[in-house]
């Protein structure tokens, strides 16, 4: 943690709870550890003590990336995670240098670096994030516990019910509780039973699957690009998309996912079939040489949900919501670990600058969250809802109209350094997306794409010689030796 002054106003002989410990409890619990004594994580599961799997991150199985605008937050909540990361295994993928992908508009060109991501597995991801924070005195799990209900007096939350098999039911009191459960957060029950107004809530469903399976990556691939064939919404089709993310151990996670009508399926010997069948069949030419480690993992926890808590307006004290326990999104634009970052940043932000005494505090809090959240779901929503048999509010005519020149936008962008780097700005959640519209990008998209349309995937031609290198001049397997 960093020893900012503003941060070491510790408030003796207090306490947070966070509910969940998943990344964005972590972090939120590395936060509050810096202005409480005691953080309590409260935690349905057993947390593995390396990078492996939890039962209820299922969704840790498929495809993630950490765009910059997420990693710059968690290393300024946790100064020296990118460096744990790397020394782990994972990849700082510089973007679009290092990625190979077809839009809807055409294939990205690899300029010179312009934001980056993370590429490494969730389990991974997780477990530098957690091994930190709980190294840390003032922070405590308590494992197989579940959350009953939110206790509150005087407007006030002040606590949590909780049951476990060892101590039965208990009230644990807490002069700060945050949300950070998740997509399977009750909140919204939670905040009904204590006289709280109705949530506002909104949701996009395009009928998405996903299907992930991890290969053993080819000799010589250890800096290969992130490769991905992403759908076009604007063809009257189901959404069909196909990404390479190279994760640690040298290995390829290869995830497919399809909106409703054309969703891929568990069967091992479909899975080639459906990489084949997107926009342009790079994947699929990847994969068909590599060794397969695991079977076929199917995931459709797929809905764009948001709650617009920022717009209660008899918001209790003492009680804050983060991450997917705010708003969810479709996985394939790989939003929801950046924003939850972002939202522990503004959490520290509003500690620093008020103390956990401030009237008011978790509103301005959940306002603040407000902010990432909306950039994500714009960029989610906006493309979902096209796909067929979407299930959601129609924007209107004036998002229509937006949609439009996001679409010329998008085309530029593969042609024209400029507006590329205002794209991916955007995307990585560097900078929100009114910066798309200023002046001078607006100009280069009236003007167009200087350079002309890529024929095919700008892969490198090392790049090439090691995708079709035939399995016998790969690297021998020890055992085989």
């Amino acid at each position: 943690m960093s020893s900012d002054p503003l941060r070491t106003r510790r408030s003796h002989g207090r306490r947070a709870v966070v509910i969940g410990g998943g990344l964005a409890g972590m972090l939120a619990a590395g936060v509050l550890g810096e202005y409480v004594d005691e953080v309590l994580v409260i935690e349905r599961d057993v947390l593995p003590d390396g990078p492996r799997s939890r039962k209820s991150l299922p969704q840790a199985h498929h495809a993630h990336l950490l765009w910059s605008g997420g990693a710059r937050a968690i290393e300024s909540l946790l100064p020296g995670t990118t460096d744990r990361w790397l020394a782990a295994g994972a990849r700082r993928i510089a973007l679009p240098t290092g990625l190979v992908s077809m839009s809807s508009q055409g294939w990205f060109r690899r300029f010179p670096e312009m934001q980056f991501l993370i590429a490494c597995s969730r389990d991974l991801l997780d477990w530098v994030v957690r091994e930190q924070v709980l190294a840390g005195p003032r922070v405590t799990v308590l494992e197989r516990t579940e959350l009953l209900r939110l206790e509150a007096s005087a407007g006030r939350v002040d606590g949590v019910r909780v049951r476990s098999s060892t101590e039965g039911e208990r009230v644990l009191r807490a002069d700060l509780v945050v949300d950070a459960s998740g997509r399977g957060s009750r909140a919204p029950e939670w905040l009904r039973a204590l006289g709280v107004g109705e949530v506002r809530e909104e949701k996009v469903d395009s009928g998405l699957a996903y299907a992930s399976r991890i290969f053993r990556s080819p000799e010589g691939s250890e800096e290969y690009p992130v490769v991905n064939v992403q759908a076009d919404a604007r063809e009257p089709r189901p959404g069909c998309t196909a990404t390479i993310v190279p994760i640690e151990g040298r290995r390829w996670l290869a995830t497919l996912s399809g909106t409703r009508g054309g969703q891929p399926t568990n069967a091992a010997d479909e899975f080639e079939d459906f990489a084949r069948s997107v926009r342009h069949p790079v994947v699929a030419d990847l994969i068909s040489r590599a060794e397969p480690l695991t079977d076929v993992v199917v995931s459709r926890s797929t809905v764009n949900r948001r709650r617009y808590y920022e717009k209660i307006r008899d918001w209790p004290e003492g009680f804050v919501a983060l991450g997917d326990s705010v708003a969810t999104y479709n996985p394939v634009y790989g939003h929801g670990m950046s924003v939850a970052a972002q939202g522990v940043l503004a959490l520290r932000t509003a500690l620093a600058v008020h103390g956990t005494d401030s009237p008011g505090l978790a509103r301005r809090v959940q306002r603040a969250v407000a902010g990432p959240v909306g950039t994500a779901w714009d960029l989610a929503t906006g493309q979902d809802i096209l796909y067929p048999g979407a299930i959601g509010k129609d924007p209107g005519a004036g998002a229509r109209v937006l949609r439009t020149y996001v679409d010329r936008l998008m085309l530029t962008a593969t042609g024209r350094p400029l507006v590329a780097k205002a794209l991916f700005d955007v995307m990585t959640l560097s900078a929100p997306t009114a910066s798309l519209a200023r002046p001078e990008i607006a100009l280069a998209v009236l003007r167009g794409p200087k350079l002309p349309p890529l024929p095919g995937p700008p892969l490198s031609d090392d790049e090439l010689r090691v995708a079709k290198a035939p399995q016998g001049e790969r690297e021998a397997d020890p055992a085989e030796a």
